[in-house]
C-alpha cells in the first residue's frame, strides 16, 4: 500500500510540474499588470483605428 501511495504522489508531482512548465511556456512569466497594460494598449489602438475609419467615412459623406 505504501509503495502505491508513493507512486501516486510522484505521478501527481510530475503532472503538476508539466502543467506549470506548459502554462509558463505558453503565457510567459508576464505579470498580471503587464498583461493588463498590453491589453489596454491593444484596445486603444483598435479604438483609434476605428475612429480613423469613422472620420474617413464622415469626410466621404461630407464630400457628396
Amino acid at each position: 500500500m505504501s509503495r502505491q501511495l508513493v507512486g501516486s504522489l510522484l505521478a501527481a508531482v510530475v503532472i503538476v510540474v508539466v502543467v506549470v512548465v506548459v502554462v509558463t511556456a505558453r503565457f510567459g512569466s508576464t505579470s498580471a499588470a503587464e498583461r493588463e497594460s498590453l491589453e489596454e494598449r491593444q484596445e486603444q489602438r483598435l479604438e483609434a483605428e476605428e475612429q480613423r475609419r469613422e472620420d474617413a467615412e464622415d469626410r466621404r459623406e461630407d464630400e457628396r
